[in-house]
């Protein structure tokens, strides 16, 4: 770096030493002269600073990159944040539909139960009133065999009259006879 040192305050005297111009703040250089300073400058930079020159590009080039791959990852993370609040949207959705179907059949299996209950009640009180008849029939009929038959009602009241002797009964002849035979 020292002969770049060296050609840059040479180009610096220059400019120093240069007479000025009339009425102006401007000076008189010879250009030719100053610009083959300057390009000698140029050419005797050190290996390091034009390695700079490229790192830093480089790094520009990185920082740019990496801003992309950045840029292209927060993207990618919006989508799949939109596609998991999508699916937790379907998974509510679905849920809502399924605890709307359990109440919907709850409903349908207490209505079918009450109407079910009630169609039994129904029958159970047809079934009754057949019942009823039945046992008042039943009833009547055992009334009728316990009640005696106008024979009978005839026979007591002969019996009655007579002391107890039925028409066209046995003597007590007749009585000896019946138990012999036996």
């Amino acid at each position: 770096m020292p002969e770049s040192e060296q050609l840059l305050r040479r180009v610096i005297e220059i400019v120093e030493a240069a007479p000025g111009l009339p009425m102006s703040a401007s000076v008189r250089i010879n250009k030719d002269e100053l610009l083959e300073l300057l390009d000698d400058a140029v050419a005797s930079l050190p290996e390091e600073i034009r390695n700079a020159r490229w790192l830093l590009k480089e790094r520009e080039d990185f920082t740019a990159r990496t801003k992309r791959e950045a840029a292209d990852i927060i993207e990618d993370a919006r989508q799949r944040v939109a596609a998991m609040v999508d699916k937790t949207e379907l998974a509510r959705a679905a849920e809502a539909r399924a605890r709307e179907i359990v109440d919907d059949a709850e409903a349908e299996s207490r209505r079918m139960r009450r109407e079910t209950e009630d169609f039994c009640d129904q029958k159970l009180a047809s079934f009754e009133i057949v019942l009823e008849r039945i046992r008042q029939t039943v009833a009547k009929g055992r009334d009728r065999l316990a009640a005696p038959t106008i024979e009978e009602a005839e026979l007591a009241d002969f019996a009655d009259q007579h002391d107890g002797a039925l028409p066209g009964g046995p003597s007590d002849g007749d009585a000896r006879v019946f138990d012999q035979d036996l």
